[in-house]
């Protein structure tokens, strides 16, 4: 068969299975979510022997070994991602949530409800965590999903889908609700984009050349999740010790990762003293830095950046470093290269950090803390199914109500117009 059509006998399937998630109850969706978070424990030694084979043929054959840590599953990664299927159980369930009741002068009864999207498609890169996560919020939102990882995680993906589809199934949850598509070619990715009356949202994560694929040939509405050029800033008026723990994390806690830290912006005033502190540091922990002419000044061994690196997203050991006159010329720099995904100021001056929030133009923006905690599972969403960086619909991580949409419920006894 054609890709084109596997992945239309597929997407049909899945459409057939979302009309009967739709009229599920929250306790057959609870139940099943705790069934597929137990058939993950008890299937652990299968997934590990599988990921371990994919990891280290990765190793050996592919160029972008800081991509590695994202494809490792261990057993806390796996103890992980049964309790962020848990934790998604345990979360109130949006469908059904009236947000909305008036009855009109004409005696018309109008209610406003959420209700599933019906097929979502999740297009994403490496990330075993990505299926299981993606495979708990369109379950618990009623949605069935279309899965397509990338080929680096493929074995490890199918044997995850697999587990979780048994323990779903099993618990009451129609078959085809969760679709993997095991067609490793990219192309598969443009002719899932092509099915608009089967898959009624695509959601893409991973880096800026996946998402730009995807916006450019779909012709399903997409919800863009970000790249992540993040920044911290490190105000004049911040508590260095803290400042120097805080960026220290945010870049080398989890490198690979959409939230970490790749530009540092320090105001000149602290930056003599601040500089060669954080520098050493980094530089103890393997990270690269790369500074304008300003920090080059005050260490003099550090990399020149180049216009490119500030709008880069690394996801490795490679952090730019920017000295500013100001707080203005903080933001100013911060608005033209972030990609709207999470940015931080590090200051004990309240002013600034009520200016810095209220103008840094990103989806999270954060005061004394670091950039890593822009995730679903941290903002208590029990998973999610990416972070949004557009403005409609869904902005920041995206949990069970980003994959809901709405519909209007009209009452009446026999008006006319």
């Amino acid at each position: 068969m054609l890709i084109k059509e596997v992945l239309e006998e597929q997407a049909t399937k899945a459409k057939e299975a979302a009309l009967k998630m739709a009229g599920l109850t929250t306790e057959v969706k609870n139940a099943a979510l705790f069934a597929m978070a137990d058939a993950l424990e008890k299937h652990q030694d299968e997934i590990l022997k599988v990921n371990a084979e994919e990891v280290e043929y990765f190793k050996a054959n592919s160029t972008r070994q800081h991509m590695l840590d994202r494809l490792i599953l261990n057993p806390q990664r796996i103890t992980d991602m049964a309790n962020g299927l848990r934790q998604t159980a345990l979360l109130p369930d949006p469908i059904g949530h009236e947000d909305f009741n008036v009855t009109r002068p004409n005696g018309l009864k109008i209610r406003r409800v959420r209700v599933p999207f019906g097929v979502v498609g999740i297009i994403y890169e490496a990330r075993p965590n990505v299926t299981v996560d993606a495979a708990a919020l369109c379950l618990k939102s009623g949605n069935a999903c279309i899965l397509r990882g990338g080929s680096e995680a493929i074995r490890t993906n199918t044997k995850l889908t697999e587990i979780l589809n048994d323990a779903a199934v099993a618990s009451g949850i129609p078959e085809h609700a969760i679709e993997f598509i095991k067609i490793t070619d990219r192309d598969a990715i443009v002719a899932m984009c092509r099915l608009r009356r089967l898959i009624d949202v695509i959601i893409p994560r991973g880096g800026a050349g996946l998402i730009a694929r995807v916006v450019e040939h779909s012709i399903v509405p997409v919800i863009e999740t970000g790249t992540g050029v993040c920044h911290v800033y490190v105000d004049k008026a911040a508590n260095l010790e803290m400042a120097a723990k805080v960026a220290l994390s945010a870049k080398i806690s989890r490198p690979s990762v959409c939230n970490s830290m790749e530009t540092l912006v320090i105001h000149k005033y602290i930056a003599e003293n601040f500089l060669p502190i954080i520098a050493k540091s980094m530089i103890e922990h393997g990270v690269e830095l790369r500074g304008d002419d300003e920090c080059l000044k005050i260490c003099p061994d550090m990399k020149a950046a180049t216009a490119d690196d500030w709008k880069t997203e690394y996801n490795d050991l490679i952090c730019n470093v920017k000295i500013v006159d100001s707080l203005e010329e903080a933001i100013e720099h911060i608005n033209k290269y972030n990609t709207q995904h999470s940015d931080s100021i590090l200051t004990e001056d309240a002013a600034a950090a009520e200016k810095f929030q209220t103008l840094v133009d990103s989806a999270c923006v954060y005061v004394n803390a670091s950039t890593r905690f822009t995730d679903g599972f941290e903002f208590g969403f029990g998973a999610e199914i990416g972070i949004s960086t557009q403005k409609l619909h869904a902005r920041g991580p995206m949990g069970l109500e980003a994959l809901t949409t709405m519909k209007y419920l009209i009452d009446g006894n026999g008006q006319t117009r």
